[in-house]
């Protein structure tokens, strides 16, 4: 045990974490704000560590064809150097046999540098069976038996690792990032034998407002696949239902706290669970990360120590605005470089460019831009372009429809407006467009964005949000000031919703843009200022005021 673990009091469970676009070990939204949530923890001197496992061969990555259908290839990735293996493996029983669990470690430092160690579990070991190998493999893939197994390690075998570490004793607070996690919960049943000394110690966060989103499994499967790990007398009326375990309910069953991550989304959490207390701590991201180089430098000429505080960012007005916009101007040339050499439709640097990057989800609605395609091209006259970006998980087929009819879309429009799409999105990408757009665009189906972590991104860089008021933008918007709210909120509906936003960019942001370029400054100024309520920073302490 080293010094640093001796120390922590806090084990922070994902079944994904983005770190960096290098390290494959995340599919987008939950794993990036994991990622936030322990860079921050690491500049606050948190005494935490994290639990995931390593994905040699990631989620995957994108590839569009000309009309817009997706393929995956799975590039694999070689752990080290980046990550350190430790030298010890351990046993889990699975499917009847003993699988080696072996572990690489990441120690992240922190802008103070206290280190925040990240744990990394993986079967890829010679001495297992060639089916026990491949269980890591990939993020969120195969079929039920592969994701029950891969929860099964990363909640049992989580926490066999901090014993294995001798930290578990230590532990004070167990953070389950979603119902992936939540088979920790009966790992420390065994180790207490003691129902309320298990949920004194746990704190579950629910990212998810859909009820598709949350794990369910047949009990028998659940039994078949774990054997002795599940306990025989797993038959409590919330967990299982129907004869099916529901991972979620498990981890707030045994959890003394629980949070939704936006304000509306804690309403739409206790709604879904009403048996359970949850509250609420709306999501932010980590700003020395996602600001981009162009404005790094001048917040570090001007704003100095904005890393360490974020707060110090509502000062953005004693920046003279001609800076401002000219590390702007910067940013975007490098995305409409990166995006011209992608594509064959010259974007232009003179041209109001609009972003659109998300997982192709059918609840966050795409198709909206496109829903009177006349109209969309009337109000443009060469004024907007836009930019769209986003994966469908690869058993998506509804999902890899979207992609298909935004590229249709983008084509009908060829010599008219223009609209591409960019592949392979990933932190890499997300940081360029979330910076590089003069707008960013949101239109999901209230109140089914949880939180909507880009859009804070983009705020943090000057880029105003054109949104439905969901999830965070519900807290964070004032319309007209900051930025600007789609549709009717207690009446969300496609066709209206698509008719205020053609107003919108027609009769306000189109003639600001073009007309007012004091006013389109002070606008960006106003989304910086709102972003600072929406940092990692601000959340982990109210994590740790709340729940740590």
């Amino acid at each position: 045990m080293t010094e640093t673990e001796s120390q922590i009091k806090i084990a922070y469970f994902s079944a994904e974490i983005g770190i960096s676009s290098s390290l494959p070990t995340y599919s987008g939204g939950l794993g990036v704000l994991a990622g936030d949530h322990i860079k921050a923890a690491a500049d606050e001197g948190l005494p935490l560590c994290a639990i995931t496992l390593l994905y040699k061969e990631g989620y995957f990555k994108q590839r569009i064809d000309e009309d817009g259908n997706q393929t995956e290839t799975y590039p694999k990735f070689d752990p080290e150097p980046l990550l350190k293996k430790l030298n010890f493996t351990f046993p889990l029983h699975l499917r009847g046999r003993y699988v080696q669990v072996e572990v690489y470690k990441l120690d992240y430092p922190g802008l103070n540098g206290h280190i925040l160690p990240i744990y990394f579990m993986d079967t890829d070991l010679e001495s297992n069976s060639e089916e026990d190998r491949i269980i890591s493999l990939r993020l969120y893939s195969g079929n039920k038996d592969d994701r029950i197994i891969q929860e099964a390690i990363l909640g049992f075998g989580g926490i066999q690792l901090l014993k294995h570490l001798n930290i578990l004793e230590n532990i004070e607070t167990f953070h389950m990032n979603e119902g992936h996690c939540s088979f920790l919960t009966l790992e420390l049943l065994e180790e207490y034998k003691d129902e309320n000394s298990v949920r004194e110690k746990c704190h579950f966060t629910t990212h998810t407002p859909v009820p598709a989103g949350h794990d369910h499994f047949s009990v028998e499967r659940v039994k078949n696949l774990l054997h002795d790990l599940i306990p025989d007398n797993l038959n409590l009326p919330s967990l299982v239902q129907n004869s099916r375990l529901h991972m979620t309910e498990l981890g707030l069953y045994f959890s003394r706290s629980a949070n939704g991550v936006s304000a509306l989304h804690g309403k739409v959490a206790q709604a879904q669970f009403p048996q359970y207390q949850i509250g609420y701590i709306t999501n932010g991201v980590y700003h020395p990360y996602w600001v981009c180089p162009q404005l790094r430098k001048i917040f570090d000429d001007y704003l100095p120590e904005w890393r360490k505080e974020g707060k110090k960012l509502l000062d953005i007005d004693s920046i003279p605005d001609e800076k401002l916009l000219n590390a702007h101007a910067l940013r975007k040339r490098s995305l409409l470089g990166y995006a011209n050499a992608q594509v064959q439709k010259a974007l232009s640097r003179n041209v109001l460019t609009i972003g659109f990057a998300r997982r192709a989800a059918t609840y966050k609605r795409a198709h909206l831009l496109f829903s009177d395609i006349d109209r969309l091209v009337n109000l443009s006259q060469g004024q907007i372009q836009f930019i769209f970006a986003g994966k469908a998980h690869p058993k998506d087929d509804r999902g890899k429809d979207i992609i298909r009819e935004i590229v249709a879309n983008a084509n009908r429009l060829y010599g008219k407006v223009k609209v591409i799409f960019l592949e392979n999105y990933n932190m890499w990408l997300g940081r360029l467009i979330t910076s590089g757009v003069d707008i960013w665009l949101n239109t999901p189906l209230r109140p089914n964005e949880a939180s909507g972590t880009s859009g804070m991104k983009a705020a943090l860089n000057g880029v105003p949000n054109l949104s439905v008021l969901d999830g965070w933008w519900a807290e964070g918007c004032d319309h007209g000031i900051n930025g600007w709210a789609i549709g009717n909120p207690d009446t969300p509906d496609d066709e209206a919703d698509a008719n205020h936003l053609y107003e919108l960019l027609e009769n306000e942001i189109i003639p600001l843009y073009y007309s007012n370029t004091s006013k389109w400054i002070s606008i960006m100024k106003s989304s910086i200022k709102t972003g600072v309520r929406f940092t990692a920073q601000r959340m982990i302490r109210d994590y740790q005021e709340k729940y740590y």
